[in-house]
């Protein structure tokens, strides 16, 4: 398998100023088209480094990715650096570079300074893919056997994650171009519900009973769950589809609807397609969330088609007043409760009229209440035929909390309107 190196840049990474996000999605694309990175390097602003660690990363690989290190001012090195690197006896300006830097900035209503037309000027003997995001080019060396003992390709990237996103399918289009890659074809399975160690153990003997050739990854996220992807490098795309539908189908008769999708799918992408499938709306009441589950529900494009509105009611009187929870149900039951949960879904269903209703109230830090543990969550659904609840506990930090309790409220409201619970 053709491997590659990833080196980020920059004293930032190092000292903990910023979280090197890039390496992750350029690892990802790379695995996507069958090419192992081999190595993650994170490299200061002193140029004897960035030259000794490319180096030695180009003799190790025969494609190393860079991100970082570009931008105009004094302390972005990458570029002189590359330039001794390359043994460029110049640099010359790219005009689709330069011009799509004056279009940035007139865009943006500034003045262009000779430091940003400075960011269009590349190494003569390298190649240029034009940054459409950003103002600092890609630019790709390629270095002949006799220099690193193999073929090797450098691709510098800029830093900024917007730019390196957007402009890594050009990166990835051009490494197929110049690579004669081995054939890879993938399938990914969206699982809820289970943690990844209980979803090992439930999977173990299919996992165990898979072909040689067939791998399986599992890829944890607290909003999506767990994506199990199934892969298979080498041989005839429309073999491996056959081969991955015998097995989905056997792992279907384990997981059962555990499994939420077939697709790189998320759940508020799920539950969007139900209701529009069937006509149906939903409104939410939050509380310990926040606003998250309404958020999440509106990152989909169209879900104005469904979805009716949100209640953020963080305070009691919002509880009561707005949706008409019983303030004796609170007093008796607490607002950490199963009964406050399910009154809130029914009074957001009332007020808006809508066919579903999610509903949450927990505490995401980790103090507790003197009956609730911290990290505790009520969760529930609202909707023809009744309410439901569930309560759930994570033990992580607040950030993390929200982002789980609204992920199980979407699992959950999911499993209503699928008619696996009713209330």
């Amino acid at each position: 398998m053709t491997t590659a190196s990833i080196c980020t840049i920059g004293d930032e990474i190092l000292i903990g100023q910023i979280v090197d996000t890039n390496s992750s999605h350029l690892a990802r694309a790379l695995g996507e088209i069958g090419i192992r990175a081999d190595r993650m390097v994170s490299i200061a602003d002193r140029e004897e480094d960035i030259l000794s660690t490319l180096e030695a990363e180009l003799r190790r690989n025969p494609i190393v990715l860079t991100t970082g290190g570009l931008g105009p001012t004094k302390d972005d090195i990458t570029k002189p650096a590359l330039t001794k690197l390359s043994n460029s006896p110049e640099m010359v300006k790219n005009e689709a570079q330069e011009a799509i830097v004056r279009s940035i900035l007139h865009s943006r209503g500034l003045d262009v300074l000779e430091s940003n037309l400075m960011q269009a000027m590349v190494p003569s003997n390298c190649e240029v893919i034009p940054n459409r995001f950003g103002t600092a080019p890609i630019m790709v060396f390629r270095f002949p056997e006799a220099r690193f003992g193999h073929a090797a390709t450098l691709y510098a990237m800029p830093g900024v994650p917007h730019e390196t996103l957007g402009m890594l399918p050009e990166v990835i289009e051009d490494i197929r171009a110049h690579n004669a890659l081995e054939p890879i074809t993938h399938r990914n399975l969206m699982v809820y519900g289970l943690a990844e160690s209980a979803l090992a153990q439930l999977i173990a003997p299919w996992e165990e009973a898979l072909p040689a050739d067939m791998h399986l990854a599992y890829l944890p996220n607290t909003l999506t769950g767990i994506k199990l992807r199934l892969s298979v490098y080498g041989g005839d795309e429309k073999s491996a589809e056959s081969r991955f539908s015998a097995q989905i189908k056997a792992l279907k008769e384990i997981l059962g609807s555990r499994i939420y999708s077939e697709q790189e799918d998320r759940l508020e992408a799920v539950i969007g397609r139900l209701l529009r499938e069937r006509g149906e709306s939903l409104s939410a009441a939050e509380s310990c969330t926040g606003g998250e589950i309404a958020h999440l529900i509106t990152t989909i494009p169209g879900a104005s088609d469904y979805f009716l509105g949100s209640v953020t009611s963080y305070a009691i009187s919002v509880k009561e007043k707005v949706l008409g929870v019983p303030a004796e149900t609170i007093r008796e039951k607490g607002v950490v409760s199963a009964d406050v949960a399910e009154a809130m879904a029914r009074g957001a269903r009332q007020l808006t009229g809508s066919t579903w209703a999610v509903a949450t109230t927990g505490l995401a830090g980790k103090e507790g209440d003197g009956i609730n543990e911290g990290g505790t969550v009520w969760i529930a659904v609202s909707g023809p035929g009744g309410t439901v609840s569930e309560k759930r506990v994570y033990h992580n930090d607040r950030e993390r909390n929200i982002e789980r309790f609204s992920a199980s409220a979407l699992d959950l409201l999911r499993r209503c309107i699928l008619g696996e619970i009713h209330g």
